[in-house]
């Protein structure tokens, strides 16, 4: 879980708020829920956030709800905390309150959360809410409910239709299922942006290093993630971008116990990233983890890699903008 004060000193200007009560500064623009991937639905929502000139405010959960309802069935997260702050404030949004996802909020009434977050809390002037939003114990809360108590409290309602592309509606259950079958481009459609992991740069076994395709190694901090396999991507850190050949897995050549995420960058003379927040997108599915007799044989698919990584960039210049 992302620490709320190297969030705010990643983005000095946005305010995020981790188990507080405190009432809003102002009347404020809010739009609710689990934001997972920012998708281009959650981007329509926040854009009609930002057409009523008012600060915009997110309100979001942690765990997310369905983490707390299912606990480990739950399917794995399309973005962390940070990864999530980071591409709402991309998208404009000033303040984010992340409330606590317990039996206390989960047991609270539709209409006092309506009156005691919404209304006291957040000091919403306009909420922007999909269709289909619901709200409150046992979900009993609805757009004609927010539409009553709008009226009673001062608030107005602003429903987004569904975000449709090519006939289907774009939700995160949809980008989870694209990544898991290595659809990356059409994730990357619904998304408005490729899929990346972000991560510190850690120390490893230098395995990759021994065979001659050193890595930088990102720390998945055991989260789990809803891709697996080899990549084409880009690794984006502070000190420069490069394309990469990406692995994610459980390495079965030598037997890892943890996922894990590693990025060898090509045209690069071995980048000093230890300790550095980076970015890895992917871009292409180049295969399946596979389990080699040994290390020569690993070595040679991991060249192939390579190679196969620079096809694709090649065949598709415009990744790299």
């Amino acid at each position: 879980m992302a620490n709320p004060d190297s969030l705010k000193r990643m983005h000095p200007f946005l305010s995020l708020h981790r188990r507080s009560t405190r009432a809003a500064d102002a009347t404020q623009a809010v739009s609710i829920g689990n934001f997972d991937g920012v998708h281009r639905g959650h981007q329509a929502l926040l854009g009609a956030m930002r057409e009523s000139g008012l600060p915009t405010a997110v309100l979001t959960f942690e765990p997310l709800p369905r983490e707390f309802f299912r606990c480990a069935d739950a399917p794995p997260r399309l973005s962390s905390l940070r990864e999530k702050v980071v591409a709402l404030r991309q998208n404009g949004v000033q303040s984010i309150t992340c409330l606590p996802f317990n039996q206390a909020l989960a047991n609270l009434s539709a209409e006092n959360f309506i009156t005691q977050i919404l209304v006291k809390q957040l000091r919403c002037g306009l909420l922007s809410v999909g269709h289909d939003f619901r709200f409150g114990a046992g979900r009993l809360g609805d757009l004609d409910m927010l539409l009553r108590f709008g009226q009673q409290y001062g608030f107005s309602v602003k429903e987004q239709p569904p975000f449709l592309l090519d006939g289907k509606r774009v939700s995160s259950t949809g980008i989870r299922a694209f990544l898991q079958t290595g659809n990356l481009a059409q994730a990357a459609a619904w998304l408005g942006r490729p899929y990346a992991l972000c991560g510190r740069v850690v120390h490893g076994d230098h395995l990759g290093r021994e065979l001659g395709f050193p890595t930088a190694n990102i720390s998945l901090n055991r989260r789990p993630v809803p891709v697996k396999g080899i990549f084409a991507g880009r690794l984006l850190s502070p000190k420069g971008n490069w394309i990469a050949a990406i692995s994610i897995g459980l390495r079965p050549t030598v037997g890892s116990k943890q996922m894990v995420l590693e990025a060898h960058c090509l045209d690069a003379d071995s980048p000093d990233l230890y300790g550095q927040e980076v970015s890895v997108e992917l871009h292409h599915k180049l295969r399946d983890e596979e389990k080699y007799v040994d290390l020569d044989t690993l070595k040679a698919a991991i060249d192939n890699d390579v190679v196969n990584t620079r096809s694709f960039f090649a065949e598709h210049p415009q990744d790299f903008e």
